[in-house]
């Protein structure tokens, strides 16, 4: 889909830069209020990354307690909340709802659309942001305020293939993405600018990513692509596993990636910026317990190989086997006892992460002490943050989404209150 490139407004009430969830919901709650917004994107159209999320299956939410859910958030938790009071989960369905999307849970608790797809919902979200009034403006890159005057949402300079226009708004909502998927138009570019403009902005860093690690040549020719299913994945604590974490992730030829590994991956990604590398422990076989799984290896194999006495026994094959090959210390395969151990609690040892363009999101961005409650920059009147390129992450699951759309909510709302 694309959106036509609408006139250029020398005046417009609100700009909003950046077409993803946040900008857009930002645009449907200043909409309902009966304020003008028109959106301005650098991409052909808007959605771009929302749709490519959705490929594989559109995760809008989920559907766990508002406790437990806000939880999701870490040390930003407080901060989200305070969005999510103004859209949670079950407001995420209801507006999907109200676009003529049905939803359903799936057996993980995550909230998805009945077609399972981004663009039905896409489509009707834009078709009732045009009937509402929003204009949009594609090819539009946003490159800062004008060069004589202090920043302000009056100044906004964009790039257009018709040239340099400059844009005077009574106020402006930044929806700019974060550093990931920058080919969809989230590329960090904004990051110096507001910096110049003495806004306190934290590094961008990859969230919900792979891992590189130094594989042998045997695992990366014959695992790369293989997944891992129904196993668990620790934290490294003092050299022996933290609480488990049941999921799958895949092999990759780099490393490893995958929802299992994402759910960890801002401590992981932390430890690896302190130590220079970090350490996950799997266990291959959760549904075993220890007792079980050294009765099966200490089980008289005849002159069955080690590899087909495992598969025969406990059903280790494929990506485990290869994995456990790769990772168990060349004693764990004359001590049974070891070997066991290390079915059930095998070291993996990550030595960074992939390129933050790969990743899934980005953490850091503008800080949330540099911003009021509702989300305007303290240090540029009329101006508010929304969505991704605020200094908060969270694990996939719907929380990313639903945190974003609460977010444009807020940010509206701030919008709403400033030209009061």
């Amino acid at each position: 889909m694309s959106d036509s490139l609408a006139p250029a407004q020398p005046s417009v009430r609100v700009a909003i830069i950046g077409g993803g969830p946040a900008g857009l919901m930002a645009a449907e709650t200043l909409a309902r209020h009966g304020v003008l917004a028109d959106i301005y994107d650098r991409m052909p159209s808007v959605g771009r990354k929302f749709l490519l999320a959705g490929r594989g299956g559109l995760n809008l939410t989920h559907s766990e307690a508002a406790e437990a859910f806000e939880s999701r958030f870490g040390e930003r938790q407080a901060k989200v909340a305070d969005w999510l009071r103004r859209m949670d989960a079950q407001a995420v369905r209801g507006w999907a709802h109200g676009l003529g999307i049905d939803t359903f849970i799936g057996t993980s608790g995550r909230v998805f659309p009945r077609e399972m797809k981004a663009a039905p919902l896409l489509r009707a979200w834009i078709s009732r942001l045009r009937a509402a009034g929003v204009r949009f403006h594609m090819r539009h890159r946003w490159i800062g305020w004008a060069d004589d005057e202090s920043a302000s949402p009056a100044t906004l300079r964009f790039d257009t293939p018709q040239g340099e226009l400059k844009v005077c708004a009574d106020a402006a909502i930044l929806a700019l993405g974060g550093a990931s998927w920058a080919r969809l138009g989230s590329d960090g570019a904004w990051v110096p600018r507001l910096q110049q403009q003495g806004v306190d902005v934290a590094p961008l860093r990859p969230a919900n990513c792979g891992f590189e690690v130094n594989w042998s040549e045997h695992l990366r020719q014959r695992g790369a692509g293989q997944p891992l299913k129904s196993v668990a994945m620790a934290l490294d604590v003092a050299g022996a596993p933290g609480p488990w974490r049941r999921g799958e992730f895949v092999l990759t030829e780099s490393g490893v990636e995958g929802s299992l590994v994402y759910a960890l991956s801002a401590p992981l990604r932390d430890a690896i910026d302190a130590q220079g590398q970090a350490r996950v422990w799997v266990d291959l076989l959760p549904d075993f317990s220890i007792e079980k799984v050294l009765q099966q290896v200490t089980h008289s194999r005849g002159a069955r190989s080690i590899s087909s006495h495992l598969q025969s026994r406990l059903g280790l094959k494929g990506a485990k086997s290869l994995l456990l090959r790769e990772c168990a210390e060349a004693a764990a395969w004359a001590d049974m006892a070891l070997l066991a151990r290390r079915i059930k609690a095998l070291p993996l040892q990550l030595t960074r992460t992939r390129p933050i363009d790969e990743a899934i999101s980005s953490a850091g961005g503008v800080k949330l002490e540099a911003t009021a409650d509702v989300l305007m920059l303290s240090a540029l009147s009329g101006v508010f943050c929304a969505g991704e390129m605020l200094d908060w992450e969270a694990p996939t699951g719907g929380y990313l989404l639903t945190a974003c759309l609460a977010s444009g909510v807020t940010a509206a709302e701030g919008v709403l209150a400033f030209l009061d």
